[in-house]
Parts: structure tokens; sequence; C-alpha cells
């Protein structure tokens, strides 16, 4: 990744390295700044989003909508995994804060994934879980998603659900 990419993430993770509860998290949450960071979509990606809208389409749902905004914030989670070789929703009240601040959405959801090496596969697996699969088929509007691969070639995902 470019240097200049970077330093953003890194001054984000820094400053939410000092949280030791979700409830500090909280107070704070509106006073932590996400830096917006241009990230070029990959061919998983836009698979995964076609997948979950077909899906939902299948289901008489809506489609969602892409939206840039939600992509960055995506992306420094994922990479914040892959950078600590977790799958976790750490620091998810401030991306739903930021989110919620700066997109006018109401509501915010988020999955997370690890390990598939295909858009099927990641889709599928999120489907085939009740929990997954409520967020798939909630009342939103816009998603995204990101999926970066680890050092060791494993494939992590945030996919990032708004209703504004």
């Amino acid at each position: 990744m470019k240097l200049l990419t970077k330093l953003p993430i890194l001054a984000l993770l820094a400053m939410l390295s000092f949280s030791c509860s979700t409830d500090s998290l909280d107070d704070k949450a509106d006073s932590i700044a996400l830096s917006l960071v241009e990230i070029e979509e990959k061919t998983i990606e836009v698979e995964v989003l076609e997948l979950i809208n077909d899906h939902r389409l299948s289901m008489g749902l809506n489609p969602l909508e892409n939206m840039t905004i939600i992509k960055s914030v995506a992306y420094t989670h994922t990479d914040y995994m892959v950078d600590t070789r977790t799958v976790s929703h750490d620091n998810f009240y401030t991306r739903s804060n930021y989110l919620k601040s700066n997109t006018g959405a109401t509501r915010v959801s988020e999955n997370v994934a690890y390990g598939y090496s295909t858009a099927e596969s990641v889709v599928k697996a999120w489907i085939n879980s009740e929990a997954h699969r409520a967020t798939l088929e909630g009342d939103f509007t816009n998603f995204e998603v990101s999926a970066e691969k680890s050092i060791d070639n494993k494939w992590y995902y945030t996919n990032i659900f708004i209703k504004k």
C-alpha cells in the first residue's frame, strides 16, 4: 500500500488504540475523525455487491446503492483487521457515528469475514448465517464492501450498510 494512503489510517489506528472500553469509545466517537481515502475497486468487491443485490432482488427487496464514503470507512476497518490479523467489529461505534454524521444515515450495520477466496463463497456464508443474512436483507439504502489480502494471501472483508 502506498505510504500516502497509509498515513491517515495509521493516525486513526493510533487514536483508536487508546480506548479501553466501548463505553469510553462511545463518549469519544464524535471527536474522532476518519480520514477518507480514495480506494480503487477490486473485481471481487464488485462481485460481492452484485451478489448481495441479486439476493435482495430475489427476496423482493430494494437493491442498494454504492457510496464512496462507506467504501472508505469499510476500507479502514478491513486494513485494521489485516494489520491485527483478527476478524472483529472493533470500533464499530466510531464507524457508525462517523457515517451517521457525514451521510445522514439513521442506521448502520456491518458484516465482516475472513478467509473466503471468492465473492460467491463469502456471500453464501453470510446468507447461510441467520445474523449476517438479517443484515443483508435489512432495511438499508446504501452499502459498500472492502476486501483486502493479508501477507499470507487470506482475504478479509468489511461490508457496511446504511439507511438514509
